[in-house]
C-alpha cells in the first residue's frame, strides 16, 4: 500500500484549473518554445493545451504564455515573468507536500513500513 500526494487547484467554482497536467505543459512550453511543440510532445491536442492555459490564466487573473502567432517567421510561446513564478512556487509548494507525506505516511501507518 503507498499513498500519493497530487495539488491540484480549483477556482471559486469549484472547477479544477491546475494539478500536474498544466505543469507539465507549461514546462513543456519552456523546453520548446512553443504551445503547439509542448502538447504535441505531450500527445495532447494543441486545442486541449490551449483551453488548459486559458482555464488556468482565467483563474489566476495573469497571462501564464505569451503567444506570437505563426506565419513566415514562425510563432512561439514563452512564460510571463508571472507564468514562471507560479510555476516555480506550484513545484516547490507540490515537492513539499509530496516531502511532507513521506514523513507522515509511517508515523499514520507503521504497520506499512
Amino acid at each position: 500500500m503507498t499513498a500519493a500526494t497530487k495539488i491540484i487547484f480549483f477556482d471559486d467554482a469549484g472547477e479544477k484549473f491546475f494539478g500536474e497536467g498544466p505543469c507539465r505543459l507549461l514546462t513543456a512550453v519552456e523546453e520548446t518554445g512553443s504551445v503547439r511543440a509542448a502538447a504535441l510532445s505531450m500527445g495532447m491536442a494543441y486545442s486541449k493545451a490551449l483551453k488548459l492555459l486559458n482555464r488556468a490564466e482565467a483563474a489566476l487573473g495573469f497571462p501564464l504564455t505569451m503567444r506570437t502567432a505563426g506565419g513566415r517567421d514562425g510563432g512561439g510561446s514563452v512564460l510571463t515573468p508571472q507564468g514562471k513564478e507560479w510555476l516555480r512556487r506550484y513545484e516547490a509548494y507540490r515537492d513539499a507536500c509530496i516531502q511532507a507525506n513521506r514523513r507522515l505516511y509511517p508515523e499514520f501507518f507503521p504497520e506499512q513500513r
